[in-house]
């Protein structure tokens, strides 16, 4: 138990700071029910995954390689289904979104997990930055793709951060999504976090009318391989103060969990969620007109990526 969780108590939904996957599910049976986890091969993916399979329900478990998610797969119990979903390969994503329909896959939900952080140095992915186009707009193909895959009650969930709040100022920086004109490594994967919010206010606001929910979540802080382009003083540090003041991988994965499948959560769409409860984003991630501006210029990305494969 770290140091931060004595003192963090629950929160109206009854879980917490130190609420587990395995015990915001405890109860619950899951049979019948199929979920879909991009980054299933190591950190929060691979545990949410396994929890979900204890549970009872069939999970399509996504990494960037086929090899990579049949080995996470693997050490699973449960029914599992890997599929290559490489976020920065638009191909690749569309190549498992007909995969799932191939196979007739009603989804029950969709956890968007899978991400990279803080790259040092501007990498870029078809002329956009590389943090932005994997972390969203590798997702933003993903879940539209799948919408029609959808239940009637199907939860969308996508990982975003309090790393949002380091997003520039003015919100999405649509005139600099390249970063050729300035780039930070924690200023681009905090626009990219607060695209994740964004666009699961917008993909609420289209459910509107149904049982669909769309929400963003928090994690926590936890040291995965998500930091591993962050520098070698940090990730020193990291480990010396990570089992005082960090989550550990189960506490972490607990909130996309809770929002995907926990009973409570089915009234929740919209929202921002840390700790298994409702947490406030920075003013304008609850901005309509912004996330309705993301979708359009994303849908704009897509289709010219579209045209030009």
């Amino acid at each position: 138990m770290s140091l931060y969780e004595l003192f963090k108590s629950k929160g109206p939904s009854g879980f917490g700071y130190g609420s587990t996957a395995e015990e915001v599910t405890a109860g619950l049976s899951l049979e019948g029910k199929t979920y879909l986890i991009t980054g299933c091969n190591s950190g929060l993916g691979f545990e949410a995954m396994r929890v979900l399979a204890l549970r009872g329900a069939r999970v399509v478990g996504t990494a960037r390689t086929v090899e990579k998610a049949k080995e996470a797969c693997d050490r699973v119990k449960g029914a599992t289904v890997p599929l290559a979903c490489e976020l920065a390969d638009p191909k690749s994503v569309r190549a498992c979104v007909e995969a799932v329909k191939r196979e007739g896959f009603r989804l029950d939900g969709i956890i968007a997990n899978a991400g990279i952080m803080a790259l040092p140095k501007l990498e870029q992915a078809f002329g956009y930055e590389l943090q932005f186009f994997t972390n969203h707009i590798g997702h933003f193909i993903l879940v539209t793709g799948l919408l029609g895959q959808l239940t009637d009650t199907g939860r969308v969930v996508m990982l975003s951060s309090a790393a949002h709040t380091r997003a520039p100022r003015e919100g999405i920086q649509f005139d600099n999504l390249s970063g050729d004109k300035g780039y930070s490594g924690w200023t681009a994967y905090g626009q990219s976090k607060l695209a994740n919010l964004l666009f699961a206010k917008e993909l609420a606001r289209r459910f509107a009318g149904t049982r669909k929910t769309a929400n963003a979540v928090h994690p926590g802080v936890i040291q995965t391989n998500l930091g591993r382009h962050m520098n070698p003083v940090a990730n020193v540090v990291f480990g010396l103060v990570g089992p005082l003041v960090l989550k550990s991988v189960p506490q972490g994965a607990a909130t996309e969990v809770y929002a995907a499948v926990h009973p409570q959560a089915a009234e929740i769409s919209g929202q921002y969620l840390a700790d298994c409860n409702l947490a406030s984003p920075r003013a304008d991630g609850d901005d309509p007109a912004m996330a309705k501006a993301l979708w359009e210029k994303s849908e704009a990305i897509v289709a010219a990526l579209s045209s030009g494969s």
